[in-house]
């Protein structure tokens, strides 16, 4: 047997294995911690040799992870990297265990399903292809990765500008496929609400704003231990250029309205951040947000409005937060959606949970909300 995890975004620690009195593979493992930073909780590494064999595998620090309460999380699985499930998981207060007889030699686990670097590529390629995108680069990450920008639509008098950004925390994985929905959707020229859309704005997507973090492998920093939903008071070149380069691409175009796209380690539900905990939120902000929450809910069943954050979760450090920052700074509507790790109890799916597909719904969804609040 062979555990691996040296691909884009793989992230384990190999402890050691044996054999349960029962005949299975004990396979003991560590999640790694961030690869600049203290942050732990993302996993994805690969099985060789495991074909029909009882595999326990237990990670055996789930407990002193940043987020430990792993109740009524199940891990992924896939052999082809492209379909995946979940399989039975346990957790004791301290161990995660996973469970799983694989009927293929390859196996991959995942804390959620991954979006890779190269489908990234591989989808912008495929926006450039339309007449009313243009992609572009912003500049470059920590490590030199370009910063892409995905601009929807001609601007124009009378337009809205709508910034939409995803992965400020890498291991957040299911918000870049909320993108990849909510594009393809806008990209259709047959969808009327996509028209009428681009009719009153223009979109500005930024699909991945932390490159280094996602092919590293982390759950919330860049390569520089930056924590990005941090920075937008002051980021810097050196230290977060991807917040700053979106920043001044921001000021440049301005912000009428903005989706901040995250995933919830702990909560079994889809639900958006609001900022009535910053000191200037008015009640025209106030109204929108609460017309855009109204309008989600209509647009999808999976969206709801009863459970999330309290309204001064952030207080002491709202400003520096994405949309806090944005909504402080442009007076707009602005707001953070957040989608489960786990499955979302409003509509449980068992077999696959929340994954890649749902959240990829939710993102087409979302432009009918969008435009019951330009």
């Amino acid at each position: 047997m062979k555990i691996s995890a040296n691909f884009d975004s793989g992230a384990i620690v190999y402890v050691g294995q044996s054999v349960t009195p029962q005949g299975a593979r004990l396979i003991d493992l560590n999640i790694r911690a961030d690869s600049h930073a203290d942050f732990t909780q993302w996993f994805h590494f690969r099985l060789q040799g495991v074909a029909g064999q009882d595999c326990v595998m237990r990670l055996l620090n789930a407990g002193m992870c940043t987020f430990p309460d792993w109740r009524g999380y199940t891990a992924m699985a896939s052999y082809d990297r492209k379909s995946w499930f979940r399989v039975p998981t346990d957790f004791d207060g301290q161990v995660l265990v996973i469970r799983h007889r694989p009927e293929r030699d390859s196996v991959y686990y995942a804390y959620f399903e991954p979006y890779s670097r190269e489908r990234h590529l591989d989808f912008l390629g495929r926006c450039g292809e339309s007449p009313r995108v243009r992609v572009s680069d912003l500049g470059s990450s920590v490590e030199g990765r370009d910063l892409n920008l995905v601009t929807v639509g001609q601007p124009g008098p009378g337009k809205s500008a709508i910034w939409v950004i995803a992965r400020q925390h890498p291991g957040e994985s299911m918000t870049e496929w909320f993108v990849e929905g909510m594009l393809e959707r806008l990209l259709d020229g047959q969808d009327p609400t996509a028209r009428r859309l681009l009719e009153k704005t223009v979109f500005y997507v930024v699909p991945n704003i932390n490159p280094d973090g996602s092919v590293h492998g982390n759950l919330r920093s860049n390569a520089a231990g930056a924590n990005l939903n941090r920075e937008w008071m002051a980021p810097s070149m050196e230290r977060s250029p991807e917040v700053f380069l979106v920043r001044r691409k921001m000021e440049e175009t301005g912000v009428d309205m903005f989706l901040d796209v995250h995933g919830d380690e702990s909560l079994p539900w889809v639900f958006i951040s609001g900022c009535e905990m910053i000191p200037d939120f008015s009640a025209e902000q106030a109204r929108r947000q609460q017309a855009f929450s109204d309008a989600l809910m209509r647009a999808s069943p999976d969206f709801q409005d009863v459970h999330g954050y309290p309204a001064d979760k952030y207080s002491t450090e709202a400003l520096t937060l994405a949309s806090k920052y944005v909504a402080h700074t442009w007076r707009c509507l602005s707001v953070t959606l957040e989608m489960p790790f786990k499955d979302n109890a409003y509509l449980p799916d068992p077999e696959f949970g929340w994954n890649g597909e749902k959240s990829r719904k939710l993102g087409a969804a979302v432009l009918q909300a969008m435009l019951a609040s330009v």
